[in-house]
């Protein structure tokens, strides 16, 4: 007759169930680590953060500062307008000196050719003074007018003959004592006019 086994008996087997549970627990508590970990980390980081510094009030120094600056700022406005205003002004004034000027100069002008005439009609001689034969109406001529008819008068020529005879000498000489009125001679060509003028009046040429 055997007697009782002295060999231990087996331990039970665990199920599969508990051990799939069990491995699922492990690895929602490392997700939960996980995420715990990284949450963590996040606040810290937002709590490093400085703070904007336009959130906090100005102190009471830089804000009177401020205040004195827009106070210059506004005093100094109207400074620069009134200095533009006077430089605009001083440009117009220069303006209306260069004008009483130009004016003042053509003036004199005036003066001293009205003076020229009165002295020419004060001074001129009687119209025969070289002058032969009976004078002409030079002022038919283009080109004089009664003041230079009596300044030729002054210098003894009264007739178209006399000017249709001009030569190149002549023309320098007269137009050298006709200062008043340079270049004229040949400009208006008074040899030719003289000429047509003698031989419409006279019927022959000069």
């Amino acid at each position: 007759m055997r007697g009782p086994s002295l060999r231990p008996s087996a331990a039970p087997l665990v199920p599969p169930s508990v051990i799939a549970y069990t491995l699922l627990a492990l690895v929602a508590l490392a997700i939960g680590i996980v995420v715990a970990y990284r949450a963590g980390a996040a606040s810290a980081r937002e709590r490093a953060q400085p703070q904007p510094a336009a959130a906090l009030p100005a102190p009471p120094r830089v804000a009177e500062a401020a205040a004195e600056t827009a106070a210059s700022a506004a005093k100094a406005a109207p400074a620069n307008a009134a200095a533009a205003e006077m430089t605009q002004l001083q440009a117009f004034a220069e303006e209306r000196r260069a004008l009483y000027r130009e004016l003042a100069d053509a003036r004199a002008d005036t003066a001293r050719y009205r003076q020229i005439v009165i002295d020419i009609e004060r001074n001129a001689p009687p119209p025969l003074l070289d002058a032969p034969g009976t004078p002409d109406d030079l002022k038919l001529i283009v080109g004089i007018g009664p003041v230079i008819e009596r300044m030729l008068y002054q210098l003894g020529i009264g007739t178209y003959r006399q000017i249709a005879r001009w030569s190149e000498r002549d023309i320098d000489e007269i137009d050298a004592r006709l200062p008043e009125f340079p270049g004229r001679i040949r400009r208006d060509a008074w040899v030719a006019q003289a000429r047509a003028l003698h031989a419409s009046k006279y019927g022959s040429p000069p």
